[in-house]
């Protein structure tokens, strides 16, 4: 018999969801700064150590930092703070109560709220959120190594039927890596002679890309190489990357759609392949929990 879940009490799951909720806290308080406390809008001229000429704010929680990077933090403050925060704040009691749906969806915003202040940490000029970022992105770190503890990985295949949508996941993975990497590698490739104005907007490397190359695309890759072969952690991981991915792609969206309210010009083409993106990987979620099988030992879902 299965369970999909190893030997963790009641009180191991009310602890993992007290984590989980502080981490809501945490990014809730962290993406409200963002939102409410970015200033006045006021902007200067500056120029980077490579002769890079830009714009960059000079108030609020995101002073010294480049008028297109506060544009696009903005928007993915809002979605984070409206849609993110709330779904953890939905997700806490599921976890409370040992809920296998509702852990693998909570490892899935861990996984969100990771990569988002790990990149606010590394990329954003030093400001008074500093720690908080830390805070945030180490609690998600552990929280994804505690959730992973716990659940017996090598039974979930028998937590899903067999419409669970391996071929459907593998393609979005495939899809995603193959944008990624042409996205980043033409922009690496034409500023490398030096060309860097509009690239590095103040900054002295690319972090973003950086952490995409070579964390985001190797890992979507292996999800959906396991997932086509069946592999124990290709049900695990596609079940926590669709929740990433339908935040990521949405949260790219509102980015792109802060970033046109500022310079009054949309990026037409990014928004449409992240809106198809996230309408994708809300598809295939949505599908992937609904094939989780009842636990044959509890009932539990």
């Amino acid at each position: 018999m299965y369970t999909g879940s190893k030997n963790m009490s009641a009180g191991a799951f009310r602890g993992l969801a007290a984590l989980c909720l502080a981490v809501a806290l945490l990014v809730g308080a962290a993406s409200a700064s963002g939102v409410f406390l970015r200033g006045d809008g006021g902007m200067a001229r500056g120029m980077s150590i490579r002769g890079e000429s830009f714009d960059y704010a000079t108030g609020g929680v995101y002073r010294w930092n480049a008028q297109r990077v506060v544009s696009e933090g903005v928007g993915w403050d809002f979605f984070t703070l409206f849609i993110a925060f709330p779904a953890m704040l939905f997700a806490v009691p599921l976890v409370a109560r040992g809920s296998f749906r509702g852990r693998l969806f909570a490892a899935g915003l861990l996984a969100y709220f990771l990569y988002q202040y790990l990149e606010y940490a590394t990329y954003w000029a030093y400001g008074p959120l500093f720690l908080l970022y830390i805070l945030i992105f180490s609690s998600s770190l552990w929280g994804l190594v505690w959730l992973v503890s716990g659940i017996d990985v090598p039974s979930l295949p028998g937590r899903f039927s067999d419409r669970f949508p391996r071929r459907g996941m593998a393609a979005l993975c495939f899809i995603l890596s193959a944008v990624l990497l042409v996205m980043w590698l033409s922009m690496i490739v034409k500023s490398m002679g030096g060309k860097t104005d509009g690239v590095l907007l103040g900054e002295t490397t690319l972090v973003v890309q950086a952490y995409d190359l070579g964390l985001v695309i190797p890992l979507a890759v292996f999800t959906g190489v396991m997932a086509l072969r069946r592999r124990p952690w290709g049900y695990f991981l596609s079940s926590v990357f669709v929740v990433k991915a339908v935040a990521m792609a949405s949260a790219i969206c509102a980015m792109l759609v802060s970033a046109w309210n500022v310079e009054g010009r949309l990026e037409a083409v990014p928004f449409a392949i992240f809106a198809s993106a996230a309408a994708a990987a809300l598809a295939l979620g949505i599908k992937m929990y609904r094939n989780v099988v009842r636990n044959e030992v509890n009932g539990e879902q």
